[in-house]
């Protein structure tokens, strides 16, 4: 009798444990059909790229699988962790060892989130506010921005998000280089580091966020990188409008970049959404400028599968001068793309 009231107390304590715990296997599938081409001017001579037909991973998001968890550990306090890797279906190969894109354990509650690991950091939250294009391949804002490769997954870092504030949200993040160096002659060189910060709104039709992240170079400290970006959307009903803005400095370097866009609902089902970018890249003897225009139209065929269609043009041009030399350049490459994705 007390043996099997004990194995009674058992399950029902691993009963207990096991409601109080979770975790999910996600991932997406995205592949797309369609061509590229691209030509090159330098100095007056063409070079072009021929015709491709391709079929290509993650022409809307980067193709992955991932596992996710949460444990309650009572008092509203719960312990996380997320373990994410990309892969390409089009070849099937992963895009390196290990879970490439986030790999992170922390706790979240009434106090906010805390991430320990390769998580993205804070300048990320504000990256995806405002882009057109679905944020796709086919993006202007993916194709000619500089900012946009310091809005990623760090690996050692240390990110803090708040709660929400009656739609007011923000967080803060630290990436180690862990590259300390002690050499045995010269300068000693700290370890390099990555810095973000960021707040948004987000409350019915309007989203606004400002980001800013800090690349720190121990070894060249003149040539810090340092990133501002300012998106923001307003829901109309009949379309949202999208805006974003961004600076980039590193050393004498200077980028100022933007991109203007919509989305329109067509029906239920259905979206179009397009936009224009354009980058302007200055240093001391040199300058281009980058332009972009995408548009794209998705068609949800479920809730988890959605068929999409859409094209890209980008164009750039710049010139280098010194007390002997004048080159101008000059590019420009296209995509059309067709596509499907998938979650799950």
């Amino acid at each position: 009798m007390k043996k099997s009231l004990i194995a009674l107390a058992v399950l029902a304590a691993s009963g207990a444990a096991m409601a109080q715990s979770s975790v999910t296997l996600y991932g997406v599938a995205d592949i797309w059909f369609g061509s590229t081409r691209s030509e090159v001017t330098v100095g007056g001579v063409t070079f072009k790229d021929p015709s491709q037909t391709v079929l290509q991973d993650g022409g809307v998001s980067n193709s992955r699988f991932g596992f996710k968890g949460s444990e309650d550990l009572g008092g509203g306090l719960k312990a996380n962790f997320q373990l994410e890797q990309g892969f390409s279906i089009d070849t099937g190969k992963s895009d390196s060892a290990g879970f490439n894109r986030q790999a992170w354990v922390g706790f979240s509650g009434g106090f906010g989130e805390v991430q320990l690991g390769k998580a993205y950091n804070a300048f990320d939250d504000v990256s995806a506010l405002a882009a057109s294009t679905f944020d796709s391949d086919l993006a202007p804002i993916n194709n000619v921005f500089v900012s946009t490769a310091f809005a990623n997954a760090y690996s050692n870092t240390i990110k803090y998000a708040t709660p929400n504030f009656g739609g007011f949200s923000g967080a803060v993040s630290m990436s180690l280089g862990e590259n300390k160096d002690l050499p045995t002659t010269g300068p000693k060189h700290s370890a390099d580091s990555i810095y973000s910060i960021s707040g948004k709104y987000e409350n019915g039709p309007l989203a606004v966020g400002i980001g800013y992240a800090k690349e720190k170079s121990e070894v060249a400290p003149a040539y810090d990188a340092k990133a501002t970006r300012l998106a923001g959307s307003y829901d109309l009903g009949v379309a949202k409008l999208l805006g974003t803005y961004g600076r980039v400095t590193e050393g004498d370097a200077r980028v100022t970049e933007y991109e203007i866009g919509a989305d329109v609902p067509l029906s239920a089902a259905m979206t179009l959404s397009g936009g224009y970018a354009r980058t302007k890249l200055t240093v001391p003897g040199a300058e281009g400028t980058l332009k972009s225009f995408g548009v794209a139209v998705a068609y949800s065929l479920s809730k988890r599968t959605t068929a999409y269609a859409g094209l890209n043009r980008t164009t750039g041009n710049g010139g280098v001068t010194d007390d002997t030399v004048a080159l101008n350049v000059e590019g420009k490459a296209t995509i059309y793309a067709i596509g499907v994705k998938h979650t799950f």
